[in-house]
């Protein structure tokens, strides 16, 4: 976990935040769980970036971060999810412990060129759809968005859900927000605040 105490200080009190989707550059998926086309994955990552969107009340993003204005901009995670190989993130076996460490996922966040409508975005960077575990590895990321600075970086690992795989797997994203909002949140208030 990383943490920027004085920029996180700041996003706290900061009334707006920004969606910035979900980001599958440094996603590993194992292949008995993904035996599809690469177009029916694009496809996947798509729909379960519009579910966050099309379900807020499901998918409560500004409960979670106790924000009362929220915009919504899939620009950059679109172009990004576009750019893939889907092949490349295809894998026989993961090994959770060895893909990505809050380092590199914040190293990586400084290096996008992110919107700037709010002060302050928030993104997730999925590192694995785990099969073979049945699990999901999920970085949550807040930055701010003039300087790339992330004021917050922590990862996340979670279970599926469902039936079908559009269903089973967004139900990670469900388990983050409502992680986030019942324990994440708080804690992360309380390290700031002593």
């Amino acid at each position: 976990m990383y943490l920027n105490e004085a920029l996180y200080t700041e996003f706290l009190n900061n009334r707006e935040i920004l969606w910035l989707g979900i980001d599958f550059t440094k996603a590993k998926f194992t292949r008995n769980s993904f035996p599809f086309s690469q177009d029916d994955i694009r496809k996947l990552m798509n729909e379960w970036n519009l579910a966050i969107i099309s379900d807020q009340k499901k998918y409560d993003i500004r409960l979670s971060f106790r924000k009362p204005i929220m915009s919504y901009d899939l620009s950059l995670v679109s172009k990004l999810n576009k750019s893939l190989k889907i092949n490349n993130l295809i894998r026989n076996k993961i090994n959770l412990g060895d893909i990505q460490t809050s380092e590199s996922i914040c190293q990586y966040v400084r290096s996008l060129d992110l919107p700037t409508q709010h002060r302050f975005s928030l993104i997730f960077l999925v590192e694995a759809l785990d099969g073979e575990s049945k699990t999901g590895t999920v970085w949550v990321v807040v930055a701010e968005t003039q300087t790339h600075e992330p004021a917050l970086c922590e990862r996340f690992i979670k279970a599926p859900s469902g039936f079908g795989t559009k269903n089973y797997w967004v139900r990670i994203f469900y388990n983050v927000l409502f992680d986030i909002r019942t324990y994440a949140f708080c804690r992360w208030e309380n390290l700031v605040k002593g």
